[in-house]
């Protein structure tokens, strides 16, 4: 039947979705959270994101771009600032230092920049990572090496889901089982 989609419904902060399950890999599918354009879904996990936000935090770092917009909001709700790990080094940056990641949604190596201007935000502070999702953590993995690499301390994790095999190491607000892709 065409126009179906198979979909995972979720419920945060009384906000509910149907998310589309969307193959990502070979045998692999996930439920694909958008927080682009979901202003409403995106106040409510920030809302409850900046509840648990870890003690001490000074700075959020997020990878561009699903989960910028749950920073920002976090970062207006907590007055944290936060900084934007780029995917691509743009002429402008000044001295950028980059890590490279390879994650379950794009399957092929990116990179991970933060401009030198942005280094020097980071640089002794008490940091906390905000993504929507941690799947596999190499994201995470390589944030968290970047930020270390720049005299950061990762304090914590904040997503809105974890998925795959559950995590201790993520402040998650839900966790996302993985599928089978439909044939």
């Amino acid at each position: 039947m065409l126009g179906v989609v198979r979909s995972y419904p979720i419920e945060i902060g009384g906000v509910r979705r149907e998310l589309p399950i969307v193959k990502v890999g070979e045998g692999v599918a996930v439920a694909l959270l958008n927080l682009l354009g979901d202003t409403e879904l995106t106040e409510a996990a920030a809302r409850e994101l900046a509840k648990r936000l870890p003690e001490g935090t000074e700075v959020l770092v997020t990878p561009e771009v699903k989960a910028v917009p749950l920073a920002h909001a976090i970062s207006v709700k907590t007055g944290v600032p936060y900084v934007v790990a780029r995917k691509t080094a743009k002429p402008y940056m000044i001295n950028p230092v980059s890590r490279e990641v390879v994650s379950i949604t794009t399957g092929k190596p990116q990179l991970l920049v933060l401009d030198g201007a942005d280094v020097e935000r980071i640089r002794g502070k008490k940091v906390t990572i905000v993504d929507d999702v941690v799947s596999t953590g190499s994201t995470l993995k390589g944030l968290k090496e970047l930020i270390e690499s720049v005299g950061g301390e990762v304090v914590g994790v904040l997503a809105v889901f974890t998925e795959g095999d559950p995590r201790d190491d993520v402040i998650a607000l839900g966790h996302l089982p993985l599928f089978k892709p439909e044939e």
